[in-house]
């Protein structure tokens, strides 16, 4: 990869410190490069190590501590199980009794290109303070990096004779605030992100936990005032607080729990089976605490300091991994059109054993050969670049909620499932299939599976995966978020970049910018997404980018054009909460390098002038422009597309022995030509979207950032007058979801345009210049 830098280093000489180190109350301080944003490092009268945040004349983050208990060590002996508490030693306090033994100081100013996201350059600039602490021969390091939009630190254990192995029980870091902050939040949980964000003062989170708790297929609460990070708060003077994680490698995902008396939240590592958070060895070091602090809503959606925290990409070759928009086989299953599983004759599956061949299909099973060559069909019509089958394989009749190990082998397909004639027919298409590897949360027994299941992809051409891990997780005892299963979730990326293999994981860790490092990651769910139907708010796609989009994209899985979704499942009454315009306007809003077009292909063909914005889009970026944003409210942004990344999925496919060697994607047919239709890369292209929550809203949509002089032709997707995204029902049917229009009309820089979006409405515009 290629980066510009600039690396300044000053070390403090330690002799000049001791003699500060003795006077514990002086402190030791870093700005951020723009000099908006101090931070203040301090040791108390007790050893205690502190830091403070400031932004301006405005404290962010009040004495906050620092530090960890340790596990005591191991008592040797015979155990029974009634000595079992009494295995280790007492616990190691390591808060209090440090002292400061050295302070280094650098700075460091990069440009990193990305393998795919938001922009194509992304500037990494911080000054840099280290502080090495001393605690009766222990050392450790808190490492500080102050950016102008916030802080990230984190603890490290560098090789030393008096720390080898060492198991850490709690992490005690701090944040204090400084006010009863508004905070948009979920509940703490060991196993998931999937809830609906609640909006209140910091006083309040304790009185509503209650009513934030919901069933999952897994899900573990740990406290009445525990809430998950990425956290954002808001002052009542206008200043942005997002308190999140970065890197999270070999060690457990943290929550926050907050002191409701002191506003102070603290860490809560999710435990493993036994009850410990992270099991470590000198040299090591924990993620990345992070505190971004911004005076404008926009610029969080603007910040990249989740993703400058992470190290550079691992890989040499990034040259097959692409952005990919893909359909599936999926939101018939979710709805209850079709299931993942072939036949009702079996209450227990058993691998190797079932016979399948002899079993009465039950004819409702969804990845058939004539279903998914119908897709295959469509989307290669359309101009996508993959499907996606789920249920392809054996084993679901009897999957999710036994706790069963040998769940899935992730290589033997149903009997109507024809995998080397499903595929050649996709490649020759100019298709892709994507893999679907669901684990039923049973990782000994995936990770058992990979070799084999990595090189049956291989051998078949797929070259991007969907990953699973719903219900409880084996081993029993461990949770989503332990230490182990993050060693899981890392150990199957790392792998399947060997194979040459993308991964959109989904009910795994919400991710911490480890795309970075590893661009095949690609895509993630981790929070509550389109399969919720229902279930999903308006304000919902207001606040993921705030929160869990910080992390990295999610594959949210938009595109729904019939909110009715008795047209799929007479049976099932419901009508989701969006206008269609609302689903486009997601393709920019909730940002993606894997994006799906989730709904089925006689929906797609009802709305056909509509789809044709979802045709398109593209969903790989060379610059974004936020233009309105507030969380739980509304976003609107501007894109501009990568064209050298256009075109690299149908290549790909191409390059196959059986691929179509003409295929074209729909984005490269939009982006890459004229007004006309005609060849022509050289036209400046961008898309603009935005959605509201429950109210309507309108807003002057500015075209500053076009080329100057330059005229553009603007196709606009906008809720009709009388659109309505929220008074909706199953008496009422979602006719007015499906209220919009689609106008033309030619704009420059200059142009101002006022759009209204609807309640839970938005609009889609894309710009191709003339």
């Amino acid at each position: 990869m290629k980066t510009t830098r600039l690396l300044i280093t000053l070390a403090i000489a330690s002799a000049a410190l001791c003699s500060c180190s003795e006077k514990y109350g002086e402190s030791v301080s870093a700005t951020s490069p723009d000099g908006n944003i101090k931070l203040n490092f301090a040791l108390s009268a007790k050893g205690v190590p502190t830091y403070s945040l400031e932004y301006g004349d405005r404290q962010v983050i009040a004495p906050s501590k620092l530090g960890f208990t340790f596990r005591g060590k191991r008592i040797r002996g015979r155990r029974t199980m009634e000595n079992k508490a009494k295995r280790y030693g007492d616990p190691v306090d390591m808060q209090t009794g440090f002292s400061l033994q050295d302070v280094k100081r650098s700075s460091f100013d990069e440009t990193w290109t990305t393998v795919w996201g938001e922009e194509s350059h992304i500037r990494n600039h911080y000054n840099e303070l280290a502080v090495t602490l001393d605690h009766d021969g222990v050392h450790m390091i808190v490492r500080f990096r102050v950016y102008d939009d916030g802080l990230g630190f984190r603890y490290e254990f560098p090789e030393q004779p008096n720390l080898v192995d060492f198991v850490i029980s709690e992490e005690l870091t701090e944040f204090a605030m400084t006010g009863d902050h508004t905070a948009y939040w979920i509940p703490g949980d060991y196993d998931t992100q999937e809830y609906s964000y609640n909006i209140c003062r910091l006083s309040e989170i304790p009185s509503v936990a209650d009513k934030m708790t919901e069933r999952n297929a897994s899900h573990q609460l740990f406290s009445s005032t525990g809430v998950q990070t990425a956290l954002q708060l808001k002052t009542d003077d206008g200043l942005y607080i997002n308190i999140h994680e970065a890197a999270v490698e070999n060690y457990p995902t943290t929550n926050l729990d907050l002191d409701e008396r002191s506003k102070t939240f603290r860490t809560h590592l999710t435990p493993d089976a036994e009850g410990w958070g992270a099991l470590l060895q000198a040299a090591s070091h924990t993620p990345w605490r992070t505190v971004m602090v911004v005076d404008d809503a926009r610029k969080v959606l603007s910040s990249r300091l989740i993703l400058n925290l992470n190290e550079p990409c691992a890989l040499e070759d990034v040259s097959w991994i692409h952005p990919t928009k893909y359909m599936g086989v999926w939101w018939e299953m979710i709805v209850g059109g079709s299931t993942w599983s072939y036949t009702d004759d079996h209450n227990v599956i058993v691998l190797g054993e079932t016979d399948y061949a002899a079993s009465t299909p039950h004819n409702r099973h969804g990845a058939n050969n004539e279903n998914v060559r119908r897709y295959i069909d469509f989307a290669a019509a359309n101009g996508f670049d993959a499907i996606l089958v789920e249920g392809w394989n054996i084993g679901w009749e009897n999957w999710y909620g036994h706790q069963k190990e040998r769940v899935f082998d992730f290589v033997t397909p149903y009997p109507d499932f024809d995998l080397p004639a499903l595929n050649a027919y996709a490649h020759s298409k100019g298709i892709r299939l994507i893999m679907h590897h669901e684990t039923s949360s049973s990782t000994v027994n995936y990770e058992r599976w990979l070799p084999e299941a990595f090189a049956l992809m291989n051998e078949y051409g797929y070259d991007a995966v969907k990953t699973g891990y719903v219900g409880d997780i084996l081993p029993i005892g461990e949770h989503h978020y332990s230490q182990s299963i993050i060693n899981h979730y890392n150990y199957v990326i790392q792998r399947a970049a060997q194979h040459h293999i993308m991964v959109n994981a989904h009910e795994a860790v919400r991710p911490t910018g480890l795309c970075r490092t590893w661009p095949n990651m690609i895509g993630n769910e981790s929070a509550r997404g389109g399969e919720f139907g229902t279930r999903v708010e308006p304000k919902h796609l207001t606040m993921l980018p705030f929160t869990r989009l910080q992390g990295g994209p999610m594959d949210y899985t938009p595109g729904v054009m019939e909110m009715d979704l008795r047209e799929i499942n007479p049976n099932r009454p419901d009508v989701l909460t969006f206008t269609i315009c609302k689903q486009l306007a997601l393709y920019l809003t909730m940002p993606s390098p894997l994006q799906m077009a989730c709904d089925t292909p006689e929906h797609y063909e009802k709305y056909a002038d509509a789809f044709q914005f979802i045709k398109d889009v593209a969903v790989d970026w060379e610059q974004s422009k936020y233009l309105y944003a507030e969380p739980g409210d509304y976003i609107v942004v501007a894109r501009q597309p990568r064209k050298s990344t256009l075109e690299l999925a149908a290549k790909g496919v191409a390059a196959l022995k059986d691929g179509k060697k003409d295929y074209v994607n729909g984005a490269s047919r939009f982006c890459l030509t004229d007004v006309n239709g005609k060849p022509d890369a050289t036209k400046d292209i961008w898309f603009v979207g935005g959605i509201t929550d429950e109210n309507p809203r309108s807003f002057d949509i500015p075209f500053d950032y076009l080329k100057p002089g330059a005229k553009y032709e603007a196709t606009i997707y906008a809720d009709a007058p009388d659109a309505d995204g929220v008074n909706v029902s199953a008496k009422t049917g979602s006719a007015s979801c499906a209220r919009y229009t689609i106008t033309k009309q030619v704009v420059d820089a200059g142009t101002v345009l006022t759009l209204r979006m609807a309640p839970s409405g938005g609009f889609a515009i894309s710009l191709k210049e003339i």
